[in-house]
């Protein structure tokens, strides 16, 4: 391309639609050569995720910024194409390991770039110009693989340098590597064995290669805060003016930046409602399992309205919905079956979370599996807390399970432990979390917003009485040996609710009766001193009616009035404070 005095490309020197088809065939011909040479001449093996070199030392390490220091409104567009191009690329790079000997290529470890393969409208450089491209952008990713293969010492087989040299980047210093599918493709050999990981931050790519110790502890290469991610003005479609390149895009982009967000949820929670009606806008989208205001089902009651886009995955609902009636009340295969649930519905809200999603409300359960797969990657995201997480309650159930041995249901499942460190990586990247559960909220005091439990509305109260609502079934992490004894030592008539779940006859010794009605009919306290409880929603509609509660720290109501709030597990607390309230 030619240009004038100014700097500006001449008006006859843009492509014109013939030489951008005699383009188009040209790399059409070397893309089959190509596929031909790698498929059956000289074939390269795609890498597989392993975890053998998982504890090997980091060799070299390479961070570099998503967006440029100097992005405006125009850019966002494609800049976020490239953060959505290099989010779907990971998934086949991070992870890998390369036997010794073993040759990497870029193409074959990630595929053909195309949009039904989830990529986006981003850029790359062309002839000196920066057009828009599906999956543009990819050349960050390979610019880094390049530069750290280069720095440890591996043999590079194929790398192309950049025509253009962006000020700041890696080309400025010959570590950078263009890509083009298939023929323009970056490989190199490993003389050891040697792990890929690639993950993207909510602002940055960071790659690293682990593998046999070096003598020197390497230190992290950065790219410049600096690097432009452009090139001037007159080379860029959006903005060079020349309306006669078949390439030029009328400027119609906002000047306002692009972004919005997308609400992941499940089951309804009131405090959760209010949380996002007070925060989500008209561009926003909503993700849930089915629309429960039309379909009248309260657990799914959340509201629809204000949104850009409501998605639903009903027809997967009412299928978990039937099969959960099948599922045993307690016990391993019934937790692995809705860890699987969470892991379907995780699975089909990824496939909303387009390009300009730059940031995530989601439920806490959906967590670990968009983290896996990389999709909370170059986005914020905040997470709505249903439970504890993963390690802590397994943590609690050990101590629970330490002390009543006997118990059948408090060891009886432990999540699967990639699982539960995924969860604490998410909830660590996390930008803030949100809760109304007290014991939740202080194991993140930095970064937790606290919201007020939604006590229901009442009408009609229950008939006052004296009896004690242990309002769950007999089970161990709900405390029910405690209770147990502190019943026997009292000699409490209990009333209660659901089966017995620790065995037959788990009350015996113990006066009890059984709910017929409603639960809180003819009760005049609740008692629950649970080791487990993340939604004590019975204790709420207890407190609404006024009838006095006495919970164990784990169940979350500490700060809410009419509620004796009692160390988890503190038999003698339990004990003073039942007597307390009968004294009353």
């Amino acid at each position: 391309m030619l240009q004038d005095p100014t700097g500006h490309l001449e008006q006859s020197s843009y492509p014109s639609l013939v030489e951008l088809l005699i383009f188009r065939s040209k790399a059409t011909l070397l893309q089959l050569r190509a596929g031909i040479i790698n498929r059956w001449v000289k074939p390269v093996p795609k890498h597989p995720r392993a975890s053998n070199l998982l504890h090997q030392p980091v060799i070299a390490e390479l961070i570099t910024l998503l967006r440029s220091s100097d992005q405006d409104a125009l850019e966002d567009r494609f800049v976020l194409g490239k953060i959505q191009n290099l989010r779907v690329a990971l998934q086949n790079i991070n992870g890998i390991e390369i036997p010794k000997n073993g040759v990497f290529s870029f193409w074959k470890q990630i595929g053909q770039p195309i949009q039904r393969r989830g990529y986006a409208v981003g850029r790359e450089i062309r002839q000196g110009c920066l057009i828009p491209s599906i999956g543009g952008g990819l050349c960050q990713l390979s610019n880094a693989l390049y530069s750290l293969a280069l720095n440890t010492g591996t043999e590079i087989i194929e790398r192309h340098a950049h025509t253009q040299i962006i000020p700041g980047s890696l080309a400025e210093i010959g570590q950078d590597a263009t890509v083009f599918w298939n023929y323009v493709d970056l490989r190199f050999k490993v003389h050891e064995a040697l792990r890929i990981e690639a993950v993207l931050t909510s602002d940055a790519l960071v790659v690293r290669f682990r593998g046999q110790k070096i003598e020197s502890t390497p230190k992290p290469i950065v790219e410049s805060k600096q690097a432009k991610s452009l090139l001037d003005t007159a080379h860029q479609c959006d903005t060079c003016n020349v309306t006669a390149c078949v390439k030029h895009i009328p400027q119609t982009v906002p000047q306002k930046s692009l972004g919005r967000t997308a609400y992941l949820v499940d089951e309804y929670w009131p405090e959760f409602e209010h949380y996002i009606q007070t925060n989500r806008t008209t561009q926003d989208l909503l993700a849930l399992p089915l629309q429960g205001q039309r379909w009248h089902k309260a657990n799914y009651a959340w509201n629809p309205h204000g949104f850009q886009q409501v998605k639903t995955v009903t027809l997967m609902t009412l299928r978990r919905s039937l099969a959960s009636r099948q599922l045993s009340a307690q016990g391993k295969s019934r937790q692995q079956q809705l860890l699987k649930n969470d892991q379907q519905l995780a699975k089909a809200y990824s496939k909303w979370l387009t390009y300009d999603v730059t940031h995530i409300v989601v439920m806490q359960h959906l967590l670990p599996f968009l983290w896996r797969e990389g999709h909370l990657g170059g986005r914020t995201f905040d997470v709505l807390m249903t439970r504890l997480p993963l390690s802590v309650l397994q943590d609690r159930l050990d101590q629970a399970h330490c002390k009543h041995p006997q118990s059948p249901t408090l060891g009886d499942f432990r999540a699967n432990p990639k699982l539960v460190e995924a969860e604490n990586q998410a909830l660590q990247s996390a930008r803030r979390l949100m809760t109304p559960h007290t014991d939740i909220a202080k194991l993140f005091p930095l970064k937790t917003t606290l919201l007020d439990w939604s006590l229901p509305i009442v009408a009609t109260p229950p008939a006052s009485g004296k009896s004690i609502l242990f309002p769950a079934s007999a089970l161990g992490r709900k405390g029910a040996y405690g209770l147990r004894e502190v019943a026997q030592a009292l000699d409490l008539q209990l009333h209660l609710l659901g089966p017995e779940l620790e065995g037959e006859n788990f009350w015996e010794g113990v006066k009890v009766s059984r709910s017929q009605l409603d639960p809180l009919t003819g009760v005049g306290l609740v008692v629950l001193p649970a080791y487990v409880e993340h939604n004590p929603r019975l204790l709420l509609r207890a407190i609404a009616h006024r009838i006095p509660v006495i919970a164990s720290t784990a169940c979350g109501l500490a700060q809410v009035p009419g509620v004796t709030s009692i160390p988890t597990g503190d038999l003698p607390a339990l004990k003073q404070a039942i007597q307390s309230v009968m004294d009353s």
